[in-house]
């Protein structure tokens, strides 16, 4: 018995420490709400994929009427299809939101360079799981794009050949290749939420960042997490449900292929092949590289720079609000990924081919030469002396000492 109240008692004081009076900067806005939405979007991409997987068929033959026997004769199999299907495209904006919340405020800097980290895999694992989620409907453009991205690791010399045929579990895009991907898309969500255990211990252990960009200095630039910042969060959250339940009950389909409603037809090669909308950018770098080997690497590269982002901005300023020059450069970088966006999903001939290139220079210029360049010469806005003072303002603060001073009198 005494176990038993242990154990809850410890469990009481590490919630109340970690999560109700957990100490967090004063000044937050609603654009850290993010990473709880992520959280939720995991949650429910992981509930409705069990659910699904107990209807879904692996296998080249029966896949594609399998979605559709969730569809049609499954109770609420529509429902549960277009949490999922819609629920990932929700996912990925909210995390590309929070990348891009990050990268202005400079939550990457150091002390938080592990939290950044662990966060870009994530991302990596969420990219992985995305694309073998689309190849299980077995539709036109879930066989020819796996066809084609699978495809691509034969560009690495000596074992890329290997590497494909592991892959297809054969010598072409069939039904072992199928099994596995809906094995690997089933298990590695939970890998996922192993990392983001991580990347939350990751986050307590550094402490969060905040729009000025400057540490915490004392017990009055900190508020406890709950009430303050759970009302934020479940006021962000319900701001969220309502867009996402307007997506799936009002236009479920718009952020889907017309083609992958086809069953896969390996003798028919679709007009135009394009991944995801979430794979535009990174495919449009792909394919702004002539060679295979090249653009496979510009690829891979346009994730793995964010990795040695915290080496690159050396700039002794974490927020863009204080920032000039890199609010004007944050904001080009913002245009410059819509546009790779855009011509990932245009055809790959004349001037977007042109676009591509020019968009794709520039996304690694950001990162490689004038991120480093305005950690030099850029002159900064001066900062607030604390959290607490930018959020009360001077006069404030002079009007509650003066109070203070005839209290005492």
């Amino acid at each position: 018995m005494s176990l038993v109240r242990w154990n809850k008692n410890n469990l009481l004081a590490f919630v109340d420490s970690h999560i109700i009076d957990y100490p967090t900067p004063v000044n937050l806005n609603y654009m850290w709400s993010f990473g709880s939405t992520a959280g939720l979007c995991l949650g429910i991409q992981i509930v409705t994929g069990i659910f699904l997987a107990m209807h879904y068929t692996p296998h080249i033959d029966y896949a594609f009427s399998s979605v559709e026997h969730i569809m049609r004769d499954v109770n609420n199999g529509w429902l549960l299809r277009y949490l999922h299907a819609n629920g990932a495209s929700m996912f990925f904006i909210v995390t590309y939101s929070h990348i891009f919340r990050g990268l202005y405020y400079g939550s990457y800097m150091n002390p938080r360079g592990p939290l950044w980290s662990s966060g870009v895999i994530i991302f990596l694992l969420m990219m992985g799981t995305g694309f073998m989620g689309y190849v299980l409907p077995w539709g036109q453009m879930s066989f020819w794009g796996a066809t084609v991205i699978t495809n691509l690791f034969s560009a690495i010399p000596f074992i890329g050949d290997s590497i494909v045929t592991l892959l297809w579990g054969g010598f072409s895009v069939d039904n072992p290749t199928l099994n596995r991907f809906f094995a690997l898309h089933y298990l590695m969500p939970f890998l996922i939420v192993g990392v983001v255990i991580l990347h939350l211990v990751a986050l307590h252990r550094f402490g969060s960042n905040n729009p000025i960009g400057i540490d915490v200095s004392g017990p009055q630039d900190t508020v406890p997490f709950h009430p303050y910042y759970t009302i934020k969060d479940f006021f962000g959250l319900s701001i969220f449900l309502s867009l996402f339940a307007a997506a799936i009950f009002f236009f479920p389909n718009f952020m889907g292929h017309p083609d992958n409603y086809i069953p896969a037809n390996p003798m028919q090669t679709p007009a135009h092949i394009v991944p995801e909308w979430y794979f535009l950018p990174f495919y449009a770098i792909l394919r702004a590289v002539p060679d295979k080997l090249g653009g496979v690497l510009a690829m891979f590269g346009a994730i793995a720079v964010l990795f040695v982002l915290p080496w690159l901005d050396r700039s002794p300023i974490r927020s863009g609000n204080f920032r000039p020059l890199f609010k004007i450069f944050f904001w080009v970088f913002v245009v410059d990924c819509v546009a790779l966006g855009y011509l990932g999903g245009m055809p790959a001939e004349g001037i977007y081919v042109v676009l591509s290139r020019v968009a794709t220079a520039w996304y690694f210029l950001h990162f490689l030469v004038i991120l480093p360049l305005l950690s030099v010469i850029e002159t900064p806005k001066p900062l607030p002396q604390s959290l607490s003072k930018s959020v009360l303002g001077g006069a404030a603060m002079a009007g509650a000492a003066s109070a203070v001073k005839e209290k005492v009198r």
